[in-house]
């Protein structure tokens, strides 16, 4: 996860942050807590591999268009996971938790709307569709915003998640032993178990096909 959300943003139905430095005398920091206060998360879709695109300019766009305070966090949620390198050692990487979309936190109103549709990149928020009077073509999206236990679950599952090897591979596909005491080996997986970071593989030892599990670092998928 790359993100980690104040304590605060998980309280209520609102899910406001940086709270603490608001004067509640002033009248003008009192309405901007307000204005946090009344803030919610959106899922918007993006076209396929221009998440961190959509979130820099958005960003960007945001002081431009004097939007920043009223859109306050765009995030991309991550978890880690381990990616096998052909040096043996896996690599951690960052692997996106809902490939297509980006979280914003936001005031939504027409402004607001507006600036966050008009994104280079962004195709729609998630929402209901509202039907033309006719109900022969599609009408207009009407965001609806994401709950607070859903929220919640997203951050936390994905701050708490545990770095996994990937690798992608199914029953069926062939591979080649990197390592290991049957090096150079080659089989068929039948059966791939991610959680554990291993899977199982037939290889043809004296004559005999013969059920072998093997670690993810230690084989190589043939193409």
């Amino acid at each position: 996860m790359t993100f980690t959300p104040d304590e605060s943003e998980l309280q209520d139905d609102q899910f406001g942050s940086d709270e603490s430095n608001l004067n509640e005398s002033d009248p003008e920091q009192g309405e901007a807590k307000d204005i946090r206060r009344s803030a919610r998360w959106y899922a918007v879709q993006v076209a396929s591999g221009c998440e961190k695109r959509v979130k820099l300019n958005l960003e960007q766009r945001l002081g431009m268009l004097d939007v920043a305070n009223r859109i306050f966090q765009i995030e991309i949620p991550q978890t880690p996971i381990l990616k096998p390198t052909k040096a043996g050692k896996p690599k951690e990487i960052a692997e996106k938790v809902f490939p297509g979309y980006v979280l914003v936190r936001m005031v939504m109103d027409n402004e607001t709307w507006q600036v966050v549709k008009n994104t280079p990149n962004v195709i729609n928020f998630v929402g209901a569709e509202q039907r033309t009077r006719t109900g022969r073509s599609r009408g207009h999206v009407k965001p609806m915003p994401l709950g607070h236990a859903e929220v919640e679950r997203i951050f936390k599952q994905a701050q708490e998640q545990r770095p996994v090897v990937k690798v992608d591979m199914v029953a069926g596909d062939k591979i080649m032993v990197l390592s290991g005491p049957f090096k150079d080996f080659e089989g068929e997986v039948i059966d791939v178990s991610p959680e554990r970071s291993k899977l199982k593989a037939l290889l043809s030892i004296f004559g005999r096909d013969t059920p072998v599990e093997l670690e993810f670092n230690q084989i190589q998928k043939q193409s």
